[in-house]
Order: structure tokens, then sequence, then C-alpha cells
């Protein structure tokens, strides 16, 4: 049995079924897109002629990936790619293609490490250390301007005790996100 860092190849037959060799067993288009989003590597080859037929089906995945409504390639995008068929330029759009994803997969991992999930609830946490703060200072100075009775609070510090609770509730789911 191959290892899972080791090329998988898949087997094509004329009735359209894909055959895994790894695992012995049939296998979809769609297992196929998420062996490609799980990183792993395969070729697609013709069970009768063993010619690698993997362009063609990737790129059926991707017309049927667009087909569900999944849409990413903006219609201008794909005029300009058909017009590039044929073109003396055609060589060159491989590699470029190529590097523009090469370089937005290094943006994105950048935006992920920089945006990651932690970094935003350290921001909420934050924020509300900050309101807290802000209310302590504003339930200080509102309590210097006015003394109530005991028996008698105002609505105003009843509601404030309401928000202290909610506050709290919040901060404690925030803190469980957080971990």
């Amino acid at each position: 049995m191959a290892k899972s860092s080791d090329k998988v190849t898949i087997k094509k037959y004329a009735n359209r079924r894909l055959y895994d060799t790894e695992s012995s067993s049939y296998i979809t288009l769609d297992r196929l897109a998420e062996m490609v989003r799980e990183g792993r590597e395969f070729e697609v080859v013709d069970a009768k002629t063993g010619e690698d037929i993997t362009r063609q089906v990737l790129t059926q995945i991707i017309v049927d990936e667009e087909a569900r409504g999944s849409t990413m390639l903006p219609v201008n995008f794909l005029k300009q790619l058909i017009g590039l068929y044929g073109n003396s330029m055609q060589g060159m759009v491989p590699q470029y293609l190529e590097a523009a994803m090469d370089a937005f997969q290094r943006n994105q991992s950048a935006m992920r490490d920089a945006f990651g999930g932690k970094v935003f609830a350290d921001l909420a946490k934050r924020n509300m250390e900050m309101f807290e703060s802000t209310s302590r200072a504003f339930t200080a100075s509102a309590a210097s301007k006015t003394k109530p009775t005991e028996d008698k609070k105002p609505s105003g510090e009843s509601e404030l005790e309401q928000l202290r609770a909610e506050l709290s509730a919040l901060r404690d789911k925030i803190d469980r996100l957080g971990k």
C-alpha cells in the first residue's frame, strides 16, 4: 500500500469510472477534489492507453464546481483565457498562472498568520476590557454625583448591574473562544 505522501495513480476506464489504485476502490470526481484540497499528489491515467489525462480530469472538476454554482472564475477571465489559446503567448501563460497562484497562496498564508482566530479573540477581549474600564469610570462618576438610599435604587443602577452581568457572560464566552 502506498504512503500518504506518495503519488497515487487513478485509472479512468472507458465507462468514465475512476479507480484509486491506492485504496483499490472506485472513487468520484468529488473525492478527487477532496484529495486536491488535502494536498494529495495523484495522476490520472487512461486505463486502456496509459496516457496521462490528469489535466482533463482536473478541468472537469472545475467545470462541475462552476456548474454547481460555486463560481470562482469570472466570465471575462475565461474569455481572455480562451483567447490566448493558439496565441503566441500561449506558452507563457501556464508559468504566469502558476506564479500568480503561488503568490496568491503566499499572501493568503500571510493573511491567515496575521489575522488568525486568536488575533480576533484577543481583539474582542481587549475591546471588552476597554468597555469595562469605561463603564467603571462612568459608574464611579455617576456614584459620586448621587448617593441613593439603601432601600431604593434608581432604575439606572439596576440597568447597570444587568449590563455588568451581560458583560461578564460575554467575557466568559470570549475566553472560551480564545482557548
